[in-house]
């Protein structure tokens, strides 16, 4: 059954607008009668909807039935991921979402090869989010995760929250490993911060350890910033996640 988000909470009538109003019309081609799962923004449950009428550019909803789910993992991993090149960060984004994020922050880095002006950065602002929604129908998420806008690695800490355990991924010679970093370090919330191709700076690295970043290796094999954040990513959500039953 197709999922979709709403703006709104669960109630008797709802209501779809927009592009989604548009897929289910155009693309999908369901009918008056047809029956979809909505996700209010809390994503506390979902609900089960007929579609009563559909318009142009708006779809009219009636709830059937309240469906509780368990789609979200008991901890929080936030990816805050040193731009990379090309459109890396789509596919980072996509399978991110499909593996548990609970955001993404783009970070402008000293080694990041691309540069976004403002017009830029919105626009790719937007399309991350795109394809946050997308991933989330898909893989049947409770939530849609934001990807937070293009910032530096010191507006990140300025406002991180202290009870966030930050997970830095170091190419650098390091005798702490992701596994060994886990086992002492249980947490409820993580920040896996993973650079560019480039790496970090020496700077970074030390603001970084100033702000109590665990300073790990994933092991003895230089891995690409892609392959990088999603195999952290795995295995967080693999020791103390949902991932593995």
């Amino acid at each position: 059954m197709r999922r979709f988000f709403i703006k709104t909470s669960l109630s008797e009538e709802m209501f779809i607008d927009g592009q989604d109003a548009h897929h289910i019309s155009k693309v999908l081609r369901l009918q008056a009668g047809d029956t979809i799962i909505v996700i209010p923004p809390d994503g506390q449950e979902a609900g089960i909807a007929q579609i009563k009428e559909i318009a142009v550019d708006r779809v009219r909803l009636l709830l059937q039935g309240i469906v509780e789910e368990e789609k979200e993992a008991p901890i929080q991993v936030f990816l805050a991921q040193g731009l990379p090149k090309s459109d890396k960060m789509d596919f980072i984004i996509q399978k991110a979402v499909e593996l548990g994020v609970t955001a993404v922050y783009p970070i402008q880095m000293d080694h990041s090869v691309v540069q976004y002006d403002n017009a830029k950065k919105k626009s790719r602002a937007e399309r991350w989010q795109k394809i946050s929604v997308e991933a989330a129908k898909q893989c049947g998420r409770s939530f849609v995760p934001s990807v937070e806008p293009i910032q530096s690695l010191t507006e990140l800490f300025s406002y991180l929250p202290d009870e966030v355990v930050i997970i830095m991924l170091y190419e650098g010679q390091t005798e702490n490993g992701l596994k060994k970093a886990l086992a002492k370090k249980m947490a409820k919330a993580y920040l896996l911060l993973v650079g560019p191709e480039g790496g970090f700076s020496d700077q970074e690295l030390i603001l970084s350890q100033k702000h109590g970043a665990l300073v790990v290796t994933m092991g003895p094999r230089i891995l690409r910033t892609e392959t990088a954040s999603l195999a952290a990513m795995a295995m967080i959500m693999y020791e103390y996640g949902d991932m593995g039953g």
